[in-house]
């Protein structure tokens, strides 16, 4: 009597759950090429990340189209203690730029629609630590103009099984730019999708959209773009890809982004991401 008892609640517990139970796997990782996706990595759960990017394929045959470099590399680690929260740090080469941010959860998609979306939120601080340039040795005299902010609101909704797609409201303030036209704050929507192809591969898009253009450096400027394959072996989920991104942190790529898609500004790159959970 006792083991019906238990095999009918255990019945009854995952009926019931069935009618709220929660979509998964929307994206593979918590990035994606260059922008965050609205995962956060399950309970007790440690993520090692490399994001590596080559130089431009314009660069030509002698510099093996941007194999050479010169190249941007991001380490980081992620870690969430309750697969909600999420914190992390990284180091990029360019500006040897250091920062760390923190991830919430805050809603998640339901198979019953009752939840139609899933909403993430995520704020992010960086540190340039490099010199200032000989050109301009007044540049960072004091600490504050080092940092920036990125804020950010990621709305996403698995459509099938194998289509998912997401926007993500951004903004961006750093406290001293480089150029006069330059602006301290950079509103953009970044969006992305997802279409998984076979057990193991994925397509992946994304394309950052800034809403509030350059007045005299918008040529030099342009919208962040990528495209890639991921494909997850094991513990591993390895994306390679081409973008017109070199830098690699939001307050980089979305404000200074210098490569032109439509001159063939691409470059290849790769990221590896490895988890950890006890």
């Amino acid at each position: 009597m006792t083991h019906a008892q238990d095999l009918s609640t255990m019945f009854g517990d995952t009926a019931k759950s069935k009618k709220n139970e929660r979509t998964i796997a929307t994206f593979k990782g918590t990035h994606m090429i260059n922008f965050n996706t609205i995962e956060v990595d399950g309970k007790h759960t440690l993520n090692f990340r490399i994001q590596h990017r080559f130089g431009d394929f314009s660069t030509g045959l002698y510099n093996f189209y941007g194999v050479d470099g010169p190249a941007s590399i991001k380490l980081a680690l992620d870690y969430s203690w309750d697969g909600r929260t999420e914190v992390g740090i990284g180091r990029c080469n360019i500006d040897k730029m250091v920062d760390g941010y923190i991830k919430y959860r805050a809603l998640r998609q339901t198979t019953d629609n009752r939840m139609p979306i899933s909403v993430t939120g995520m704020v992010d601080l960086g540190i340039n630590t490099t010199n200032a340039p000989l050109s301009t040795p007044e540049l960072y005299q004091n600490y504050s103009s080092r940092l920036n902010y990125t804020y950010q609101i990621m709305i996403a909704r698995k459509f099938t099984r194998n289509f998912s797609l997401q926007v993500s409201p951004t903004l961006v303030h750093i406290n001293e730019v480089l150029n006069l036209t330059d602006k301290n704050d950079i509103y953009a929507i970044e969006s992305m999708l997802r279409y998984k192809f076979t057990k193991r591969m994925a397509f992946t898009l994304e394309y950052a959209a800034r809403l509030n253009h350059y007045s005299d450096s918008y040529s030099t400027y342009h919208n962040a773009f990528g495209a890639g394959v991921d494909i997850e072996t094991g513990g591993h989920v390895f994306s390679i890809h081409v973008t017109n991104c070199y830098g690699i942190n939001d307050a980089q790529f979305l404000p200074y982004t210098t490569g032109n898609i439509t001159k063939g500004n691409l470059a290849l790159g790769f990221n590896i991401s490895r988890v950890f959970s006890w």
